[in-house]
């Protein structure tokens, strides 16, 4: 909360509309565009296949590059690193590829899974989106607590977003002491 004699300090140059603004009424407001009660719907997460767009533009740039030394080999314009600039992003193309995943299970899918895994019941949860692997394989990482108040059990489960198999899991009794609460 901001103060009047804050906000003067913060902009000396500009005077202050009503000096008998008390500092109860001075509030601050999030912007619209950042007030997350105010989005409809659900929050769709972005698929991983969409790697593929630039893998594409890599390869054809890419080949455009090693085309250009093909046929202008020799001139004043092209030189050596032509070659290196064309066949690296032919690499980072072909990576790009490889590694455009499609996303076909969704954190709401992935939760389902990790509860069946656990085998007790899901109080609170937390989804995050990992990769794994030298080929960025798409994993879901579940952190999950039982439904007790405080929870008696905890779990954090791996479920693979692209066929929904669990990857690892482990649960254990909580050992977090929430007695001062």
């Amino acid at each position: 909360m901001a103060s009047v004699d804050s906000v003067r300090r913060m902009h000396p140059d500009e005077p202050v509309a009503d000096e008998s603004i008390a500092d109860a009424q001075v509030r601050d407001e999030l912007p619209t565009d950042l007030d997350v009660a105010a989005t409809m719907g659900d929050y769709v997460f972005p698929d991983n296949s969409r790697r593929r767009i630039p893998g594409y533009m890599y390869l054809f740039l890419g080949l455009a590059a090693l085309v250009v030394v093909a046929v202008a080999d020799g001139s004043a314009l092209v030189n050596g690193g032509f070659l290196v600039g064309g066949a690296a992003l032919v690499l980072m193309g072909a990576y790009h590829l490889q590694a455009g995943w499609h996303v076909a299970f969704d954190e709401r899918e992935a939760l389902v899974a990790a509860a069946r895994a656990v085998g007790f019941p899901i109080g609170h949860a937390s989804a995050q989106m990992a990769w794994r692997g030298l080929r960025s394989r798409p994993t879901w990482r579940i952190l999950l607590y039982s439904n007790e108040s405080p929870p008696d059990r905890r779990g954090l489960v791996l479920v693979d977003a692209v066929d929904g198999s669990i990857v690892a899991q482990f649960d254990e009794e909580n050992p977090e002491d929430w007695s001062a609460d």
